[in-house]
């Protein structure tokens, strides 16, 4: 197998803000994977969040994963290999999430199915996605909502954590007045204080908001199930729940956990936490980071496990640089062609790159 990469700046339509940062760019790298004239293709965003930037994921991608790649003489076996946790090298859950799906990608390309049906569904997935709202002015917050629920969006995200809780209120009821059918789900991105978090969650649920995401700064997962149980609102871990293993420990002490393939590993671990969550009270929901298309298409193939998806990170770039799973309606949909059933944008070429190591 032939692994090529490309690094290329993905620019949002608007600065996003959360409770810890603001975001206005970043890094995308494209892993290319070919074998016997087909090619499969997987990408890694930086973010600071998790420690990758570009040089980072080129590397890991040149030093570890394409030398593992290479030890397999097709890649079905190295994908077998990969889920099965057979790969010798131990790189970060976004960089073995891109290999995973160039991988998924070829080999529904060489079998000539769709990666949905690779992963066990028949029907293509097709989901309502979350559309973010930033933490801005009320009356901006109010002009989106209501442009994206007249453009189809039926459940709306709301970014908190502001200085002064009282403008994370005032954001969600001026949400909630411009789009009043639309669902609502909160998240602080860990931006609040326990005893901020039980004197905000009683009004946030007077507004008709559904769910709260990672309300508690991470890294006391036993704060947030306490929390948990007595919100008024369903309590959904994300920044505290990485992979199988934190999944196991909050499976049904909170209400959902926010599985993103970058987090996790990729979509075999993400279906493992769907397994580990059946069942116990507590619900998937399925995220992602800001990424093109590309990067959140895997997502879209197991996107009707979920209770909730967000998979909107494509939705806030100014240009995407590939097409294939719709969502400006505020539906995501996978394809039914073989693979990730994405292709580059008209005007984007994907020929160029550098090799990052060769095998056969």
């Amino acid at each position: 197998m032939k692994v090529t990469r490309r690094t290329v700046r993905l620019e949002l339509t608007e600065p996003l803000r959360i409770s810890r940062s603001t975001m206005a760019a970043r890094d995308a790298v494209w892993l290319r994977v070919e074998h016997e004239g087909e090619r499969g293709w997987g990408e890694v965003v930086s973010s600071v969040y998790y420690g990758l930037d570009a040089g980072t994921i080129g590397r890991l991608l040149s030093e570890e994963a394409a030398p593992e790649l290479a030890r397999f003489p097709d890649p079905e076996t190295s994908l077998a290999a990969l889920r099965s946790g057979e790969w010798h090298q131990d790189v970060p859950p976004a960089v073995a999430a891109a290999v995973e799906s160039a991988l998924l990608d070829l080999c529904g390309k060489r079998a000539g199915v769709p990666v949905h049906r690779l992963l066990g569904t028949g029907a293509p997935p097709s989901v309502g996605t979350a559309r973010t709202i930033g933490i801005t002015s009320p009356g901006r917050a109010a002009a989106q909502a209501n442009r994206l629920a007249r453009d189809g969006f039926t459940i709306l995200k709301v970014k908190a954590g502001s200085p002064d809780p009282h403008d994370d209120v005032e954001r969600v009821r001026a949400v909630r007045a411009a789009a009043p059918r639309v669902r609502l789900l909160l998240d602080p991105n860990g931006g609040w204080t326990p005893r901020d978090a039980e004197r905000l969650l009683p009004l946030f649920a007077d507004l008709g908001v559904e769910a709260v995401e990672q309300p508690l700064a991470p890294g006391d997962p036993e704060a947030l199930a306490r929390l948990a149980e007595r919100s008024p609102l369903p309590v959904v871990a994300d920044e505290d729940a990485a992979g199988p293993e934190d999944a196991r420990r909050l499976a049904g002490r909170v209400q959902g956990i926010n599985v993103k393939l970058a987090k996790c590993g990729g979509v075999t671990a993400a279906l493992r936490i769907a397994e580990l969550l059946a069942g116990s009270g507590t619900d998937l929901m399925l995220g992602c980071l800001t990424a093109s298309t590309l990067g959140i298409s895997p997502a879209v193939h197991i996107a009707d496990r979920a209770r909730w998806a967000d998979l909107d990170g494509h939705l806030l770039l100014a240009r995407d640089p590939w097409t294939g799973i719709g969502g400006a309606d505020g539906t995501v949909r996978a394809s039914r062609s073989p693979g990730l059933g994405v292709r580059p944008a008209a005007d984007e070429p994907t020929g160029a790159g550098s090799r990052t190591g060769t095998g056969t």
